[in-house]
């Protein structure tokens, strides 16, 4: 499966960055999906990524690997959140037993969780 599969959507908001990602996302769209997080990570506040991955046809360990460096750089960097939105039951699985659940933030709807980011930075100092 070659990465012409994969389909990356990133939406910029003030308070966040959506990303979503569509289709097949495997080893080979993986490198693709990286360089589109570095892109977003230099312009977006926080950062705040917020991932939907609902429309993902197939994903493999991939997937792991790119939140997972994500993190990482959150960690490195002392700031930002990740918010998955609408994850499939598998995807909740597969975090779940890689112990990554626990460093995300879970949604239902992508434009609930934008507005609710612009709530708090509005109540925030």
């Amino acid at each position: 499966m070659g990465d012409g599969g994969l389909r990356i959507e990133t939406t910029r908001h003030l308070h966040c960055t959506v990303l979503r990602a569509g289709g097949v996302l495997d080893h080979a769209g993986r490198e693709r999906f990286s360089d589109r997080i570095n892109q977003v990570w230099n312009w977006s506040v926080g950062p705040v990524l917020v991932f939907d991955l609902a429309d993902l046809d197939f994903f493999d360990s991939s997937v792991i690997g790119v939140l997972a460096m994500a993190m990482q750089r959150m960690e490195e960097q002392g700031e930002g959140r990740i918010i998955l939105v609408r994850p499939s039951d598998h995807l909740l699985s597969v975090l779940r037993l890689t112990d990554l659940l626990s460093r995300v933030e879970l949604r239902g709807s992508v434009e609930e969780t934008v507005a609710e980011l612009m709530l708090q930075s509005e109540v925030s100092p």
